[in-house]
């Protein structure tokens, strides 16, 4: 049997680090890391979801604010609320729960972000840097979160054929960039992949961000390998990832469980993003941004 990557523990870790951090800024400088979170709409899995992120900010010592607005509110009004907290020296991240009501431009509210407090990684300017080796200021929390994971084995990328199933610009694509920064030769599969048993056998590094329950089999995955399951998907059975975790167990060398796995790094990752845009609070950005490796470090 594989060994179960728990990243419950290891979020844990990284959020007791966190919460050091916290009140490291706020006894020497006076600081208090503070996030803001827009929440359109009542999607049971978005309110969910932002109840999570209030109850790790509150035990990280991060203030947090989340502002409920209905889900038909005007959008004049909604990028009103953001050009304020942009101007609001006192937050040091923005983030919009998504998906946003239909109706609603999600691509402009998201470039309406200053790029210095967009703690999910999704402005234009943060996935561009990214994709371009600059080094953003944010790397979105999931594939910060899987980069966690796979580095907490041990083993080294250099030169391990790593498969990424999804392209979403939330997973798929940033966690492919990374991968690659890591010096990993990278496939990117999608729902059009011809062969996907074909691809995902000769993955070293397996990451599966479909959406589709069990789409994974073990007869699928190559013996040894590392196995990250980002899939979500709620069905009457609770929450089912991707990968057919019974049949992966024994033939992946590393695997996460669906809960357990990437969702807590994801938490923690965010965390870690606002405690580091509070500590950039009153610093000269240098003139070269730093290594991606230093983001995820």
């Amino acid at each position: 049997m594989g060994k179960v990557i728990d990243g419950k523990s290891i979020a844990q870790k990284a959020r007791e680090r966190i919460k050091e951090g916290v009140e490291k800024l706020r006894d020497e400088k006076g600081i208090i890391a503070k996030l803001d979170v827009i929440l359109v709409g009542d999607n049971p899995a978005s309110v969910a979801y932002v109840r999570g992120k209030e109850k790790a900010c509150v035990e990280a010592g991060i203030e947090s604010t989340v502002h409920r607005l209905p889900a038909n509110v005007d959008d004049k009004m909604l990028l009103s609320l953001v050009a304020s907290l942009n101007a609001d020296p006192a937050v040091h991240g923005i983030l919009v729960q998504l998906p946003l009501p239909d109706g609603i431009d999600e691509a402009r509210v998201l470039q309406e972000i200053l790029p210095s407090k967009d703690v999910d990684g999704l402005h234009p300017d943060n996935m561009g840097r990214l994709f371009k080796g600059e080094s953003p200021l944010f790397v979105p929390c999931t594939p910060l979160g899987v980069m966690e994971l796979i580095l907490s084995t041990g083993i080294d990328l250099t030169g391990k054929k790593a498969v990424v199933l999804g392209r979403s610009n939330l997973v798929g694509k940033p966690v492919a960039i990374l991968l690659l920064e890591k010096h990993a030769t990278v496939t990117w599969c999608h729902t059009r992949t011809k062969n996907l048993p074909g691809e995902t056998l000769q993955a070293d590094v397996l990451i599966s961000a479909a959406g589709k329950p069990g789409l994974i089999k073990g007869n699928m995955i190559k013996p040894g390998a590392i196995v990250i399951d980002v899939g979500t998907t709620r069905t009457e059975k609770g929450i089912t990832g991707d990968v057919d975790f019974e049949s992966a167990k024994d033939v992946a060398g590393f695997i996460t469980p669906v809960p357990g796995g990437v969702g807590p790094m994801t938490i923690a990752m965010l965390l870690k993003n606002v405690l580091s845009s509070a500590q950039r609070v009153g610093e000269t950005p240098p003139a070269t941004p730093p290594e991606i490796e230093a983001v995820i470090a």
